[in-house]
């Protein structure tokens, strides 16, 4: 199966590609090869990352004057990710499993999400997502996002500042935010002792914003009562990893954004932005690094979010 792409034409180019990928050549051949840390920028005068975990060719991109951005394209199965596994969760679904093998009839009543309060820390198009989606469950959503934008689907938007205080308050805690060095290790000791008891730790974004020895720490503690982790400081997860083996672990190997359908809003984005270079308009979700500003999303326009 074919898992990333690069489209190219003379002046523009898309980048389907995860991290590592290698550099299209510019005559519009596409690749599917591993990228080496000194892959060359692509040729062309417009790069759309497709993408989230582009950090290091995104800025070689920036630094060589490219239109870049993030094509969004993953917000919503890792969304649908993040729902089903806090439901799966709460409903403790596994005892229904491991009841059908035995073939005994196993009820038990179980938690629901209409009620309860999410924090969602990154609150873009990932985060925006989820937020919509746990909303429409009945949850009341709280945000924060470095930069507020004052779209944000959330009942309450939080500064930095204010988590530690919160954090007693929610059910749920959704990562969905980039590794930066703002929140590189963001849940310590602190933030996990802080957490309400009962809660669910859901990580969709990095490993590097977890102290994942003091969350191990803390799951043995029982708070929070569960963490749901698709992403890891290192991939592959080592084998003597303790998380394999946790009780209280859900773990998946960073195969949250795996929904088909995010082929064909890749094929679109291009389509379209390919017609608004070529007419000198703005892209669709071109990012200025420096600001860290970014124009309107696909997702804004076509799906709302």
């Amino acid at each position: 199966m074919i898992r990333h792409a690069a489209i190219c034409t003379p002046a523009f180019t898309l980048l389907a590609l995860a991290p590592c990928q290698k550099a299209p050549p510019p005559d519009g051949v596409c690749s599917y090869e591993p990228l080496p840390a000194t892959a060359e920028v692509p040729a062309g005068q417009g790069a759309i990352l497709t993408q989230a975990a582009t950090d290091t060719y995104f800025y070689a991109l920036d630094d060589a004057g490219k239109q870049i951005g993030s094509a969004h394209v993953n917000a919503i199965p890792i969304a649908e990710y993040v729902i089903q596994a806090v439901l799966a969760r709460f409903q403790r679904a596994d005892e229904w499993a491991a009841a059908r093998p035995a073939h005994e009839w196993r009820p038990h009543e179980f938690r629901e999400v209409f009620g309860t309060t999410w924090l969602v820390i990154g609150v873009g198009s990932i985060g925006s997502a989820v937020a919509e989606r746990a909303r429409a469950f009945g949850a009341h959503v709280l945000g924060h996002r470095r930069r507020p934008t004052g779209r944000e689907p959330v009942h309450e938007m939080l500064s930095r500042e204010a988590l530690l205080h919160e954090l007693p308050r929610c059910d749920v805690v959704v990562l969905a935010a980039p590794a930066t060095p703002e929140t590189t290790g963001l849940v310590d000791e602190r933030f996990l002792a802080a957490m309400r008891p009962g809660s669910v730790l859901v990580n969709v974004a990095r490993g590097a914003l977890v102290d994942e020895a003091a969350l191990l720490a803390a799951l043995d503690r029982g708070r929070p009562e569960a963490a749901i982790l698709d992403v890891f400081a290192t991939e592959p997860l080592p084998a003597d990893s303790p998380f394999w083996d946790h009780p209280r672990v859900v773990l998946t190997p960073h195969s949250s954004a795996g929904g088909l359908a995010r082929h064909g809003r890749v094929v679109d984005l291009f389509v379209e932005n390919l017609e608004r270079y070529s007419k000198g308009e703005p892209l669709l979700h071109e990012v200025r690094p420096a600001t860290g500003e970014g124009t309107r999303t696909w997702l804004d326009e076509r799906a709302g979010s």
